[in-house]
């Protein structure tokens, strides 16, 4: 047997052992290896590279798993009543060069992939200075809580209570951490049937859009705000209305009278950081009421505000049920767990749940346990406290740097919050700074598709800290900042900072 037909390039994603099971199990598919022994563990560890024991155990569990039989004194071979793959064989009904597939173009009623959105940069973990919002530094994720948790899930006692799922139910356990431990924190008291899970506040806005929105309906948003909220509107012929915001937050009165829906960031508005106080947010309550429209809050930063007392949400003020809250773990835990929760009326919740239902049925059960194990035993107040802490710092390392370094900038800083958004200098556009920054491992974020308006600023970057390292931010900023200068003293016509 040709030795290429085995061979395997290592990397670090995954160990070594996964990665020659993987192979082995595709070769074996394959039919590769016929009625011919395996190479010994001896051979096979010297053709890639490896240690004998790594081969070997790699041996032992195809064998476990049926894919391997071992036979004394001859080796290794697949076993005889493992079904070969084979691949159909493929008709052409029309000659070649002919076409009658569908026009694609003509009958989609939408296209999602014309909307305007952020582009995350998918390898941002590569940059050097990655200040890139919504993403943590996976050096802080609790893995070894996480997998304490896992394990109790997974143990035979407990394996019963999720392994079958919960029909279009969520995990009771983990609606009982939501209510006692998380939306206490936050002023909020709801019943379990008041309460539904989600894969996300993005997720929890697509369902609330899909239920209330229509031809005949208006949403009201933040702008600057969050442009993909903007794009699940649009799909819904819903009409989308830009709101002014000034440094209480949104801004009452006439903008807000013919909306039905009326959706707000009060804690830290997106993107600019702006807290809605306390005195507009009584205010907005009451202009809800009298002219009739109800208020989405997305309280997306909430959990890792590190102000000693945060203000409560805005749903903790409401008397009349105008108020639907969301929340996620996503900034408190990790983007890839995708739990969020939805808190409104449980009229609403019902037909939220059956509207999910027809979506993806309900967020997978195992992660509903895990997430609440992690929260029953102590271990995500602890996270949390650690957290806030780490991202105080880095916060202040933030504004220190922004301050010194990013000369003629326009800041916008709430403390609490983890993201700053700044106004670069007259004649200098954020795509500009965004790709000329990447050259030199500087990951940004342009804010250009936040804005609502033609002719919208295209001077605006949004920096992140939860990614990156703290002992890089100043030097990172050091950098950012000479790269302003640099196209500064370019759009002046002055290349050289001599002349």
């Amino acid at each position: 047997m040709s030795d290429l037909l085995i061979n395997i390039e290592l990397h670090n994603n995954s160990s070594y052992q996964q990665q020659i099971r993987e192979k082995l199990v595709q070769l074996i598919k394959q039919g590769t290896f016929g009625d011919k022994p395996l190479p010994s563990g001896r051979k096979m560890a010297e053709i890639i590279g490896v240690s004998r024991n790594t081969i070997v155990l790699v041996y032992e569990s195809l064998v476990d798993e049926g894919y391997l039989v071992a036979r004394k004194r001859s080796g290794f071979f697949v076993h005889p009543d493992f079904p070969k793959e084979s691949c159909p064989s493929l008709v052409h009904f029309d000659p070649p060069g002919s076409s009658r597939e569908p026009n694609w173009c003509k009958r989609m009623k939408q296209k999602p992939s014309q909307f305007t959105s952020l582009n995350k940069d998918k390898n941002w973990f590569k940059y050097p200075y990655p200040f890139i919002y919504g993403y943590i530094n996976v050096e802080e994720f609790p893995l070894y809580q996480w997998r304490e948790c896992s394990r109790i899930a997974e143990s035979r006692s407990k394996l019963h209570e999720w392994v079958e799922g919960y029909i279009d139910m969520d995990d009771p356990e983990l609606i009982t951490q939501i209510r006692q431990q998380i939306l206490p924190k936050r002023g909020i008291v709801a019943q379990a049937d008041e309460i539904l899970i989600t894969l996300g506040t993005q997720n929890s806005l697509f369902l609330l859009a899909s239920l209330l929105g229509g031809e005949n309906v208006t949403f009201g948003v933040e702008n600057p705000g969050y442009g993909e909220f903007r794009n699940i509107i649009s799909l819904t012929q819903s009409t989308v209305k830009p709101l002014d915001i000034d440094s209480q937050g949104v801004v009452l009165g006439e903008q807000l009278q013919h909306c039905d829906y009326v959706c707000v960031t009060p804690s830290h508005q997106y993107p600019t950081t702006v807290t809605m106080t306390i005195e507009r947010r009584k205010a907005l309550l009451e202009q809800a009421v009298r002219d009739n429209f109800v208020l989405i809050e997305d309280d997306y930063e909430s959990e890792v505000n590190f102000i000693e007392q945060p203000l409560p949400a805005l749903k903790s003020f409401e008397q009349h049920g105008r108020v639907i809250y969301t929340g996620s773990l996503s900034k408190s835990l990790t983007p890839g767990i995708r739990i969020g929760y939805l808190v409104a009326n449980k009229t609403l919740i019902t037909e939220l749940r059956k509207l999910r239902h027809l979506h993806y049925r309900y967020p997978p059960s195992n992660n509903q346990r895990v997430t609440a194990l992690f929260i029953s035993q102590g271990y995500y107040d602890s996270h949390v406290r650690r957290i806030r802490r780490a991202y105080e710092k880095k916060w202040m390392l933030m504004q220190q740097g922004i301050e010194s370094y990013l000369k003629g900038c326009e800041i916008h800083a709430t403390a609490g919050s983890f993201c700053f958004w700044i106004g670069l200098p007259d004649g200098i556009t954020s795509h500009a700074l965004v790709e000329l920054a990447a050259q030199h491992g500087i990951l940004v974020e342009s804010g250009d598709s936040l804005f609502m308006q033609e002719n919208a600023p295209k001077n605006y970057i949004r920096l992140g800290f939860s990614a990156i390292n703290h002992d890089k931010i100043l030097q990172g900023l050091t950098i950012l900042g000479g790269l302003i200068e640099q196209l500064r003293l370019r759009q002046s016509g002055c290349d050289n900072p001599q002349t």
